[in-house]
């Protein structure tokens, strides 16, 4: 197995940049994950590696081995694709060998292999299927099976599961990540799906506008993202942000004066940002706590919509006038907090959480990143209990 190096690498179509600084390793054995939005440049930095894309300048190395400008069969890489790309003539057996018939492996050989895959992949049984027979779940394992087979080097994935139902989405992610462990292939998987990414990734490589915005385990993208962007762009549902002014007594106010959003931080999470006057709030929705009756020190508000999800309920509130300056924030609640519509609601923070950004800028203010990790792990352990 090998370890991935990008060096500076950048693609251009004319004037137009689709990545740019790219400079990145992923080592051998690790599960990386290229996410971001559509049309950020992930799939072309997986491709620059396949060799199907010829990247502008910079370099890309498998391990000591330069592969900038040899062909993609002389890569030892294997790619899946969001769309299979199986041969249909094929059955299930032709497909999963024939990367070992082009390479010339003798059919026992080939047909050992074959089995040891389909064994592999839970699939043994379908071989001799035609694959128009075959569910979106199991074209997708001929699909893995066809890749592995090789033992390519590096084990690359383009959005391979898109194109599945959301029950077959969980089981092939586990079959995924399973097998990427028994194989210790190293492997760099693209999805724009933040969930997939956060449960299958050993390392995260966030993209947005062809740049690479934070790199990372899942933990320290979700809990220390180092950019507005970033945080925006993980967890379900999104953070929210809020621009406000904080004055010497720790308290923060909207600075669009929006009426009812005002509340005191406590004095050691007031420490980190009361030097920065002005900034952008970031609070995620499990950080608020919703109160139907009034409470000191609270956010006040009005419930505009309740989506229940099982035990939990997701709380549209409504801060400020709904015709006038307003602030819209998404909060995530037990099921049991009987939220009405259009009736008030009182909101408090769990303080050490919330996330100050530079509003200029979109970079997090990281002081007092220690004391939020600790936090962080006091609210996980409290939640879980």
């Amino acid at each position: 197995m090998v370890n991935v190096t990008y060096d500076s690498v950048e693609k251009r179509y004319g004037n137009t940049i689709a990545v740019e600084d790219i400079n990145l390793t992923v080592d051998d054995g690790e599960f990386a994950i290229l996410l971001g939005p559509s049309g950020c440049g992930k799939t072309t930095t997986l491709r620059c590696l396949a060799g199907l894309t010829e990247p502008t300048s910079g370099t890309i190395k498998l391990g000591d081995y330069d592969v900038t400008d040899v062909h993609p069969k002389n890569r030892n890489a294997a790619m899946v694709f969001q769309n299979f790309a199986l041969y249909p003539h094929m059955s299930v057996r032709e497909n999963i060998g024939y990367p070992l018939k082009v390479e010339g492996i003798d059919g026992d050989a080939r047909a050992e292999r074959v089995q040891e895959v389909a064994e592999m992949l839970e699939i043994p049984e379908l071989l001799d299927r035609d694959i128009d027979n075959l569910s979106g779940g199991q074209q997708q394992r001929v699909a893995l099976g066809r890749a592995i087979i090789r033992r390519p080097s590096v084990f690359l994935m383009d959005e391979p599961l898109a194109n599945l139902d959301a029950k077959l989405k969980l089981s092939m992610r586990s079959r995924i990540k399973v097998l990427q462990r028994e194989l210790g292939i190293t492997t760099l998987y693209v999805t724009h799906d933040q969930e997939e990414a956060m449960s299958l990734g050993d390392k995260l490589i966030v993209m947005n506008d062809g740049h690479i915005q934070q790199i990372g385990t899942p933990d320290e993208v979700y809990h220390e993202p180092k950019n507005r962007f970033v945080a925006g762009f993980i967890g379900s549902p999104s953070m929210n942000f809020v621009d406000v002014e904080i004055d010497d007594s720790g308290t923060i106010r909207s600075m669009n004066a929006t009426e009812g959003f005002e509340y005191r931080l406590e004095s050691t999470v007031a420490d980190r940002y009361r030097e920065h006057g002005e900034l952008t709030l970031g609070i995620r929705p499990q950080y608020f706590t919703a109160h139907t009756e009034p409470v000191d020190n609270a956010i006040r508000g009005e419930v505009k919509v309740t989506e229940p999800q099982g035990d939990d309920q997701i709380i549209d509130v409504l801060v400020g006038d709904e015709e006038g300056d307003h602030i819209e924030l998404t909060v995530k609640a037990p099921s049991t907090v009987e939220a009405m519509r259009n009736e008030p609601i009182w909101l408090t923070v769990d303080d050490p959480l919330v996330h100050g950004f530079d509003n200029r800028t979109g970079e997090r203010i990281a002081d007092g990143d220690v004391a939020r990790t600790k936090a962080t792990e006091r609210h996980a352990e409290s939640t879980s209990d």
